[in-house]
């Protein structure tokens, strides 16, 4: 009885620790590149939607695990330039998505003046600011900058200005086409209506995934 009770425990301890892993294919960015600055926004409440946000369970990046290796040498390619690469969103759970649909439908408007001031949250979804169907949910786009860099906007800002080719200051054009083309080395291609998100090739056809981040 004792046995067959100490079993059944180490067999719900082994599904507990399962739960908390990444999906089959996944990997933490911790273990691969553990010097790439973690910021994840979504996590908590310094994002468009003023709050932690539902999925985000811990504020870690977990990517697909090719996607991370790629990851890892843009890094040491950066690190030998004397800078380090910092994310701000990895993989996204779906039901995150969801929520970012429903935000845009709601009155809230306190981040109005930090992350759109120059448009309608109603149409962050149809101008193509945020999308219904997230590469980031496959785990294989990240949103990504480097620290200290001068990119002419602030991560999440919706506004033509942060546009990967719109007009900025001399520095920000100088590293925004930097970031662009250190990341197309390893294998990511730049989303041209925002200079900080990036997805990695085979993303088409990817499945997405809704397993919370813990």
């Amino acid at each position: 009885m004792r046995r067959s009770m100490f079993l059944l425990i180490l067999a719900l301890s082994a599904s507990y620790a399962r739960a908390d892993e990444p999906p089959q294919g996944f990997a933490r960015l911790a273990n691969v590149a553990p010097d790439i600055i973690q910021d994840m926004r979504y996590a908590g409440s310094h994002n468009f939607t003023g709050a932690p946000v539902p999925g985000y369970g811990a504020p870690q990046c977990w990517l697909r695990t090719d996607a991370a290796k790629a990851l890892a040498a843009a890094q040491k390619e950066a690190r030998a330039r004397g800078v380090s690469l910092v994310v701000y969103d990895c993989y996204r759970p779906q039901r995150a998505v969801s929520v970012f649909v429903d935000w845009s439908r709601n009155a809230d408007q306190r981040t109005k003046a930090e992350h759109y001031p120059h448009i309608d949250k109603s149409a962050l979804f149809p101008e193509g600011y945020i999308a219904e169907h997230s590469t980031h949910s496959t785990g294989l786009a990240v949103d990504i900058g480097v620290k200290g860099w001068d990119f002419g906007t602030p991560f999440d800002f919706f506004d033509p200005r942060s546009w990967t080719k719109a007009k900025t200051s001399k520095t920000a054009r100088t590293h925004r086409d930097a970031l662009v083309a250190l990341m197309r080395r390893h294998g990511f291609e730049n989303f041209p209506r925002e200079w900080w998100h990036f997805t990695y090739k085979g993303a088409n056809g990817a499945p997405s995934y809704d397993v919370e981040i813990k």
